[in-house]
């Protein structure tokens, strides 16, 4: 069964003062998600990730189409209680220490007082808070501030999860363990939904991706088979400091050190490559296939209504 069902749902907003001409900030989306996955939901500020999941949580109400999360509407209370959603910019109590947080929100998930108090401290150990347990929210940062949001979405072992920029605040090591923590709840069969910028994340993490941009689906795919469709480079490492007046023409990017070269070239230029250096007579050291990255991908999806709509008064 599909853990996340979104049927045409789109969301248009009135903007302007006086006279309120329409915005729309979401065009018909429609995408599935199977039980178990990493979804990543990729996009540049103001793409509509957040107003996509704030639709799918109840929080908006959409103009057109609908949704349907574990098999049940978006706004049924039975989903509702089956599911984790750590907003973008969270609110919390400042007063409160992460352990009064949490039992507070356990309570609100429907926890026992026994469930809460085994729970809540496995989740600050989960999240790595357990030395701050006790100290205010207030004298947090922002990056604790967002382990202490993820905890709070997971407390009550919901079956389907969503993220909106779990990363954001987060300093190297925190997103390692973020990373590690998005990869233990996989392993315990629960669907991620997490919207982020951070290509990198997405691509050490997901099984699919989605890219959104300017309230549009550009792709949806695996990364592999999504960045398999642009072409690729390699790396010419030789010997000897001529660069053969053919690369040029190539489209190689050279870089001369001492007496070695390295050149980038398209993967369709490699014979023509090759065969300049034999007429040169120079020895080749190296040559290694480049994997064309998410973020190559992602930029050769935007770039071209980026340029399109800065193109428009």
């Amino acid at each position: 069964m599909s853990a996340i069902e979104i049927l045409g749902l789109e969301k248009t907003y009135p903007v302007g003062f006086w006279r309120k001409r329409p915005k729309r900030a979401l065009k018909p989306l429609s995408l599935t998600i199977e039980e178990g996955e990493i979804f990543g939901f990729l996009g540049p500020n103001g793409a509509g990730k957040t107003t996509t999941l704030k639709m799918l949580m109840g929080l908006v109400f959409p103009s057109g189409g609908t949704a349907r999360i574990l098999g049940r509407p978006i706004g049924d209370p039975a989903m509702q209680a089956q599911i984790g959603f750590l907003p973008e910019q969270p609110y919390f109590y400042d007063h409160l220490t992460p352990r009064e947080l949490l039992t507070y929100y356990g309570q609100l998930s429907g926890l026992t007082t026994k469930e809460a108090e085994r729970k809540v401290p496995e989740m600050l150990d989960r999240v790595g808070l357990r030395d701050a347990a006790n100290v205010q929210l207030r004298k947090f940062s922002k990056g604790m501030l967002q382990r202490v949001g993820i905890a709070q979405s997971i407390l009550h072992n919901p079956k389907v999860v969503f993220l909106d920029e779990p990363m954001s605040g987060l300093d190297p090591m925190g997103r390692h363990e973020v990373r590690d923590l998005i990869e233990q709840l996989k392993h315990e069969g629960k669907t991620i939904f997490f919207s982020t910028h951070i290509l990198s994340d997405a691509e050490a993490l997901c099984d699919r991706v989605a890219i959104l941009h300017l309230g549009e689906l550009r792709k949806v795919g695996a990364v592999a088979d999504l960045t398999s469709a642009i072409g690729g480079r390699i790396e010419l490492v030789w010997r000897g400091a001529t660069i053969p007046q053919a690369f040029s023409a190539l489209g190689a990017e050279c870089h001369a050190t001492g007496d070695t070269v390295r050149a980038l070239v398209p993967e369709s230029s490699q014979e023509a490559a090759m065969e300049a250096l034999r007429r040169e007579g120079l020895r080749l050291i190296s040559l290694t296939p480049l994997r064309t990255s998410l973020e190559d991908y992602f930029v050769s999806q935007v770039k071209p209504s980026e340029a399109t709509a800065g193109g428009k008064p």
